[in-house]
């Protein structure tokens, strides 16, 4: 097949070991996020479902009928015919043979394949829009894989401003933005939430909804990007004075499920969930995730925020790079078989913006501030989270957005966003 020039990307080595060990991989992400683009540095041949009438229509009829060909087989936006799954689940069996499929998917899995399809047959590996990392803006000279593990970060300096930040957040993290200019960028992002609003919510799961409710429910959940916050509270957001959700207002308790359900399936939205550790103390601690959209810019598109009106707003701006910073954080913690959570007593006595945690328990936790002036009180709030949890941490830090990387005084990492890697 012919490549065009093509950016590597963080997920490009769990592909590559799960098709050495699986029958097929099942590379799940939002749309534009550079699925396709990835999945055909592997694939031998190609079936994409979403522009060719033809095949999609050959496999309605029978799925088999595009399993053909040489291998490893690309089906692109498989969720179009959802009956490929199980096409190639058994494909897969009568091969007995790794790396046979790639399928890509703009929409999670119905509830029914979760269940009972793919266990022993396919990898699903997670994908999300480009980090800092893997635009070329950020050194990876702070790696999480090795600060994980205990070790320093190497001594880096970043040349990013808060102005390239807020630019980075008013762009987002996809492929298609690599070379664009940030007005384009704000315009492909507004014509982004335009088609969630007026498409792909109802397409996922078949479902009609008000496009204006839906736009409402969206907007209620950008203003709360990277807060620990309940369904309900963006639902009486989006409902604005018709807090019964009457006409013209925005979704019911109950449609707001719905909606949050919808947007989930076509990853759209993403929570941070609560950490649990084994505390000394007997603090409670809030069980509410952190919302966050598949990309900063998305939030920033619906608060109509370019980088000159985050500039102008900077309380909205922190909370929006903080977004951008979780987003990178997930990769890296993804190719580290960890996880991205984040920290909140239930009084808000004490909190932390995101906590890694690998599968063996090892754990960082990260601070992230815009300015420096922050720096120490956030130190301070990361040393407390240390004294309080059995586990020791192998490493605590502030992410910041400008300087240098150095260690405290008092051991606290402080790592300029612009250094962050996997």
């Amino acid at each position: 097949m012919t490549r065009r020039t093509y950016r590597p990307r963080v997920v490009d080595r769990e592909v590559s070991d799960a098709m050495s060990a699986l029958g097929a991989v099942a590379i799940e992400g939002p749309k534009a996020c550079g699925k396709t683009e990835s999945a055909r540095q592997h694939a031998g041949s190609e079936v994409l479902l979403d522009l060719d009438p033809q095949a999609a229509l050959a496999a309605r009829v029978d799925p088999r009928l595009v399993l053909d060909g040489p291998t490893p087989r690309l089906l692109d936006e498989w969720q179009i015919v959802p009956e490929i799954w199980n096409a190639v689940r058994r494909a897969v069996d009568d091969r007995g043979l790794a790396g046979q499929f790639l399928l890509t998917g703009s929409a999670r899995r119905p509830a029914d394949i979760r269940r009972h399809g793919g266990a022993g047959r396919f990898s699903i590996v997670q994908m999300r829009p480009m980090t800092l990392f893997e635009r070329g803006k950020s050194s990876g000279a702070a790696s999480i894989s090795r600060l994980l593990d205990g070790e320093g970060p190497e001594p880096a300096r970043s040349e990013l401003t808060v102005r390239d930040y807020a630019s980075e957040v008013a762009t987002g993290g996809w492929p298609a933005l690599l070379m664009a200019d940030e007005q384009a960028a704000v315009r492909f992002n507004r014509g982004y939430v335009d088609t969630i609003v007026d498409i792909d919510i109802h397409t996922v799961d078949g479902v009609r909804r008000d496009p204006v409710r839906v736009r409402r429910f969206l907007h209620a959940f950008a203003q709360v990007v990277a807060h620990p916050a309940r369904l309900a509270t963006i639902v009486q957001r989006a409902a604005g004075e018709d807090a019964g959700g009457g006409a013209g207002g925005g979704p019911s308790r109950w449609t707001g499920t719905e909606y949050l359900d919808a947007l989930a399936r076509l990853m759209v939205v993403e929570d941070q969930p609560a950490w649990q550790p084994e505390l000394r103390s007997r603090s409670r601690l809030t069980a509410a995730p952190k919302r966050h959209l598949a990309d900063p810019a998305l939030a920033a598109a619906l608060l109509h925020r370019d980088a000159a009106g985050l500039l102008g707003d900077l309380r909205t701006f922190g909370f929006l790079f903080e977004s951008l910073v979780v987003r990178d954080l997930r990769v890296f913690a993804q190719a580290a078989r960890a996880s991205v959570l984040h920290y909140r007593e239930e009084k808000g006595d004490l909190e932390c913006d995101a906590v890694i945690e690998r599968e063996d328990g090892a754990w960082a936790a990260f601070e992230v501030k815009l300015g420096a002036a922050d720096i120490d009180a956030a130190a301070t709030a990361l040393l407390r989270l240390a004294g309080r949890t059995v586990r020791k941490p192998a490493c605590l830090g502030v992410l910041t957005a400008t300087g240098y990387t150095y260690r405290r005084d008092d051991g606290v990492l402080v790592i300029p966003v612009g250094a962050l890697g996997p």
